[in-house]
This record gives C-alpha cells, structure tokens and sequence, in this order.
C-alpha cells in the first residue's frame, strides 16, 4: 500500500469524518487527481512522538470511542502505518514493531470464543483494558504537557528584565590614633609581663613581617588586631610587626578599623572599590 492509498483507506465503514475543507465545503476524501510526493508519509509520520501517538491519532481522526476500540480495523490500519514506513525507513524504532505485536495479540484474543460469564466478569477478561488505560494515560499527560506549552515562557513570549545596579563604596568605621596606639601598648605589656626571656641576635625585616601578615589574612575577613601578635614573640618581633601594620595601612593595602570608642580593633586586606 503506497502513501496514497494509505491516506485514503478508511479507517471503519461508517461516514468519514471531513479531512479538509474547500472554501467552506468539509470533504471526505481526498481529490482523485491529488498529487502525494513518494516521501510524504515518511516526513508525516515524524510528526508522531511514538507508536500510542499514532494510535491516539487514528482514533480520533475517526471519532471512536477509545472504550471500545474496534481492534480488526485499528490494527489494519496501523499495520499499514508501520509496513509503509518500514519501506523507507529500516531503522523504525522498535516500539513501533513492539505495538504491532500488542496489537496483533488483543485481536488475536478477541477472535477466541469466550465462556459464558456474568458482565462484571466479562469487561474485567477484555484483552484491550491495558491499551485503553495506556492511551488514556497517554492522552491525559498530552493534554498536560500542551497546557504547559501554552503558558508564557522566558525568551519565546517575553524577555526578562535584567537591572544593572552600580557597585557601592563600602566605608569602614574610622579608627582614632589614639585607639590604635592603646591597642599597641596593651600588646607589648603583655609581652614584658612573661617570666622568661631569650637573648639573641636577631635579624628582623619589616618587608618580611609585611609579607606574613598579607599571608595569614582571608580576603573579606576580619581579624582582630591582637591575633597577629603571637603571645610567643619578643618585644623585637613584636615591634616590627607593629611597624609592618603601619606600613601596609600607609600602602592602603591594609584597613584597621573600630566600631566604637574602647571596641575590638580589627584589620582586614583593603578591597578596591568602583565608585
């Protein structure tokens, strides 16, 4: 059977329903002198999302009742889908083929003759239950999923709205000498308090002591102003700590800092900024 016919042959012996208008007037059939390019069930059953598609499709186009699916002509019709498509396409997905087994095995087992049983038992024994359940599933997730579609969505209906905000200078509480300085003396009071002393020649760098104090911050994080004066360190050490402190604030890539008068004291790397 060629495109063609296919198109043509109808589905059950009742009326058709109207496959096309012409300036208003539904018809039946197709014209007789109609051309149908070799390729064109090919390319029609692309538009198929899989073989429950098909089958959804060949019942509605002929308005059935999917309760009660005649399964002679829906099978010969399918058949003749999938045996069309199989001369153009050998690789047919597999699920296509799988189908036409089911389909073939519920007509065989409608055409065997049935014991007489009560109704109830008899519409519970009918071998197109599963095929109804799966289409009427199928349908409803159909139906699901074209209602998704028609809502709005980003970049196909409407474009969203992206808002530059300028980046904001963050300004540090100021730090009064006088704070700093408390600070600094606290420190070396507690140094001259330990009981124990080293004597020794020491060779002290500030660049090197401006070098640790860049390594032991985080970006972003604050520390308090006494952690960088290990309890350990002499009145030497921490000296040129002190004057390291100084000179990375004086280079601007140290920020000290105070919340209020007698507060914390803390340090933190110095953040470039766009204004």
């Amino acid at each position: 059977m060629n495109a063609a016919e296919l198109i043509n042959a109808p589905l059950l012996e009742t009326p058709l329903a109207p496959v096309i208008k012409v300036r208003g007037e539904p018809l039946t059939e197709l014209p007789q002198d109609l051309y149908i390019p070799p390729d064109a069930l090919e390319i029609f059953l692309e538009a198929f999302e899989g073989p429950l598609d098909l089958l959804l499709y060949l019942i509605r186009r002929q308005n059935l009742d999917v309760l009660d699916i005649p399964m002679a002509a829906l099978t010969r019709q399918y058949m003749a889908y999938v045996e069309a498509a199989r001369a153009t396409r050998l690789e047919l997905a597999a699920e296509y083929l799988l189908m036409a087994a089911m389909l073939i095995d519920i007509k065989s087992r409608m055409l065997l003759p049935r014991l007489q049983q009560s109704e109830d038992a008899n519409a519970g024994d009918d071998p197109r239950a599963e095929l109804v359940r799966r289409l009427l599933e199928y349908e409803q997730m159909k139906l699901a999923g074209q209602h998704l579609n028609e809502l709005p969505q980003a970049g196909r209906d409407f474009d969203t709205v992206s808002v530059f905000l300028p980046a904001t200078a963050r300004h540090l509480p100021s730090l009064h000498p006088e704070e700093l300085a408390a600070a600094w003396l606290a420190i070396l009071s507690r140094a001259k308090n330990r009981t124990h002393h080293r004597i020794g020649r020491q060779e002290l760098s500030i660049r090197e002591h401006m070098s640790r104090i860049l390594k032991r911050l985080t970006p972003g994080v604050f520390m308090e102003f006494k952690d960088l004066f290990p309890e350990s360190s002499t009145v030497h050490e921490l000296v040129v700590t002190f004057l390291a402190v100084l000179e990375l604030t004086k280079e601007t890539l140290l920020d000290v800092t105070q919340a209020e008068p007698f507060a914390p004291i803390y340090v933190k790397l110095h953040e470039l900024t766009t204004e």
